[in-house]
Formats: C-alpha cells, structure tokens, sequence
C-alpha cells in the first residue's frame, strides 16, 4: 500500500488508467500520450490523476525521469507493457520502460490483468457502456538487478508472463 511500485497491465481501453487506480487502492501516476497533453481541459484532468507525457516511438528520458520522480514522492507508477492499447488484451510485443523505472528506482513490479475493458467504450460509439470488467492482481516480481537489457528483457518477460497468465482465467 505505500512505498515505491511499479503496475504493470496489459491495455485495450481509455478507461484502463482510473479503473486501475481504483482497484490498486492507491495514487497511481501514468505515462499518457503527449498529444492528450495537448487538448484543453483534459490536460489539466489527467495531470490531477498524476498523469505526465510521454513521447511515443523512441526512448524517451524525460518521461523516465517523470515516473522515477513520481516514485519518489510516494505514488505508485502506471506502465502498460505494450505502450499502446491493444483490441484483445494480450501483449504481443512488451517495451522494457517498466522494467528500466522498476530497476532505477528500486521499486518491484505488479502485474495485473485487465479482462473486458475494451467492450467500455467501442470504437465508434459517442458513449461507454456499462459492462463486466475483471481485474487480477498478481504477485509482485523484484526488480531487475540491472538496468543492462538482458536483465530488463529477463523481468518484462516475467511481467509479460504473469499477465497473460491473469488474463488467460477469463471473466
């Protein structure tokens, strides 16, 4: 419930962000997309929930040092593994971000799985819909010894694993 710790999840909806926050019980800060940073009002909402930008497409520093920042203060961090949403909730290819702020900031990782968030708000539709979403929690994983890329590979895997694991008990 306190101290510095990285979430980990799989993301197929806008809705992913809150609905975390909400079940890890505690402040969690998210990488969102620079171009949402960019839109009145909505800027200053998700910078309330802890929300900081990120360039996509490259490595992005200014973005690590944010997350490591916010574990300093005592939130928890938001990284979904594949840096994008995806339509079925699995992670095909999952980026090493998570692993690098869990390795520079000391913080062990928690994966949890999304199940049915991506039926909230089709594509398409002007409004979200009410729906069953599961969440699972699962069992932290210590943090890369290293911030060398074998050792950051070596943890994603894991987190990848365990949430693909989550994800496979369905509703």
């Amino acid at each position: 419930m306190d101290g510095p710790l990285v979430v980990v999840s799989n993301h197929a909806s806008d809705f992913d962000p809150p609905i975390l926050s909400n079940c890890v019980r505690r402040p969690v800060a998210f990488m969102a997309k620079e171009e949402l940073f960019r839109v009145p009002g909505l800027k200053q909402a998700i910078q309330l929930y802890g929300a900081y930008p990120v360039k996509r497409g490259a490595a992005d520093r200014s973005a690590i040092r944010a997350a490591i920042e916010c574990l300093s203060q005592g939130w928890a961090v938001g990284v979904f593994l594949q840096g994008t949403r995806t339509p079925d909730g699995r992670i095909p290819e999952p980026k090493l971000g998570a692993a690098l702020i869990a390795a520079k900031g000391n913080a062990p990782l928690l994966p949890v799985s999304l199940w049915g968030t991506h039926r909230v708000f089709p594509k398409g539709s002007p409004i979200p819909r009410p729906v069953p979403v599961t969440v699972r929690i699962g069992q932290p994983i210590d943090p890369p010894a290293s911030t060398k890329r074998p050792d950051l590979a070596a943890v994603t895997q894991r987190c990848q694993a365990a949430i693909h694991a989550l994800h496979d008990l369905g509703r």
